[in-house]
């Protein structure tokens, strides 16, 4: 449980409040790259963390994200002419680059020094994964690196990058994730349906059946230099066994699903604030191994795992205003939800939470011990930053967030750096080939 001022850090993060600083020392998402297909197209709207902005791919292929108000009289940028290398409002001809520096004001006289005082706030942008991400935070001249996250070092047939909007604050999101619980209810089959028997260790009946089984795993959580792994270990079919699923998390706002095994495809995602009742998911698929096959691509299309489907506007078509398309037919007949999809469910149950839950009233138990360490862990930074300015270390080790999750069987006296190593090579999961 949180105090109300604990919830408010946590929530919010608009420009000035403890947990809005601190996101803004870490580079952010703001756009798929296919959003800005080519140089001189339409701008874009943007909004992170309450600011309102547009984005636009200039004529060199570089893209700027700055204010969406002109600073002469405060009309929308959104509406200006993208044209030669720059931005220009539409209401007077004022024109900035993408670094926001004013490169003609057609109406201002001879003698006037507008052209060498007046500039828009901008943030400097890179391209990293198929998404634009851009750094918010303050000197930009001594800014970190993009996080070199594995799926961004993957060449494009090896992996698969999309972005899904929720209603609702991005921490909610974030804490599902690390709650491997209540996979063991909320994504299960309807409880009389039985798995298929299969006595290969890696099959997903039998994990089922694992996890239908045991709705309190033991969960173990190990720090590394941008964040923590968590691992959930479940009782097997066989005495002195454990069927773990472990899970990334990386500061302030990257997350992994838990259950790739060798040779399968990984998923992860990013969350980032629209505002405190709203974030964009930037999910995304990779495999190391082997180029994405076409099946695999459809299923993305349609919705797999953490991937919902969506509609043109990144909207999942199953949402709040349908009531996320519950069947209670068959809720009583095929699944624990009604609900098609597995992103869906969680998306369903999070949003049910409100647009920012309420963690005054809270009653948690020994499984919810992974989302008490990433608030604790999230509050703390926001608080040293913002009382003792201290900087976040994490942003300055943009090699450390290449990191996997996944599942694996291993034997029950082996504690969780044993399992990491036998299952990556590595006591923390990291890449470091």
């Amino acid at each position: 449980m949180l105090t109300a001022e604990e919830n408010d850090i946590l929530t919010q993060t608009d420009a000035e409040t403890p947990m809005g600083e601190y996101f803004r020392r870490f580079w952010q998402p703001v756009a798929l790259s296919e959003e800005l297909p080519e140089p001189d197209g339409a701008p874009l709207r943007v909004t992170v963390m309450g600011e309102n902005l547009v984005a636009f791919r200039d004529t060199e292929g570089r893209v700027g994200l700055m204010d969406r108000v002109c600073p002469h009289r405060g009309a929308d940028m959104f509406f200006g002419r993208n044209e030669e290398c720059g931005l220009r409002c539409v209401y007077h001809g004022w024109k900035f680059d993408v670094d926001g520096k004013a490169v003609d004001l057609p109406n201002v006289p001879p003698g006037v020094r507008h052209h060498e005082t007046v500039r828009i706030k901008t943030y400097p942008t890179k391209e990293f994964g198929q998404i634009v991400w851009a750094y918010m935070g303050p000197k930009a001249e001594n800014m970190p690196e993009v996080p070199q996250m594995e799926f961004g070092l993957m060449p494009e047939r090896k992996c698969y990058v999309m972005k899904q909007m929720l209603e609702c604050n991005w921490a909610q999101a974030m804490e599902g994730d690390l709650d491997t619980s209540h996979f063991s209810f909320l994504h299960m089959p309807a409880p009389h349906i039985q798995t298929t028997e299969n006595r290969d260790a890696n099959s997903p009946n039998r994990h089922l059946e694992w996890m239908r089984r045991d709705g309190r795993p033991k969960f173990d959580i190990l720090d590394h230099d941008v964040g923590f792994v968590v691992g959930g270990a479940r009782a097997t079919d066989e005495e002195g066994e454990l069927y773990w699923r472990m899970t990334q998390f990386m500061l302030p706002s990257h997350g992994t699903g838990p259950a790739t095994v060798p040779g399968e495809t990984y998923y992860g995602f990013t969350l980032v604030p629209i505002d405190d009742h709203s974030c964009w998911m930037y999910c995304y698929a990779w495999n190391p191994e082997r180029d994405l096959h076409e099946a695999e691509l459809e299923k993305f299309v349609e919705g797999h795992g953490i991937i919902a489907k969506i509609g043109p506007d990144y909207m999942p078509v199953r949402n709040r205003s349908n009531d996320y398309q519950i069947d209670r037919g068959t809720q009583k007949s095929t699944t624990y939800t009604g609900v098609q999809g597995t992103a869906e469910q969680d998306i369903m149950i999070q949003q049910s939470q409100g647009l920012i839950a309420d963690r005054t009233r809270e009653a948690l138990t020994a499984t919810d011990s992974a989302i008490v360490k990433f608030r604790r862990s999230l509050i703390a930074g926001a608080r040293a930053l913002s009382q003792e300015g201290v900087e976040p270390e994490a942003p300055r080790k943009h090699t450390a967030y290449r990191t996997r999750p996944g599942a694996w069987v291993a034997s029950s006296d082996k504690e969780l750096d044993e399992v990491l190593t036998e299952r990556f090579g590595h006591e923390r999961g990291l890449v470091t080939g």
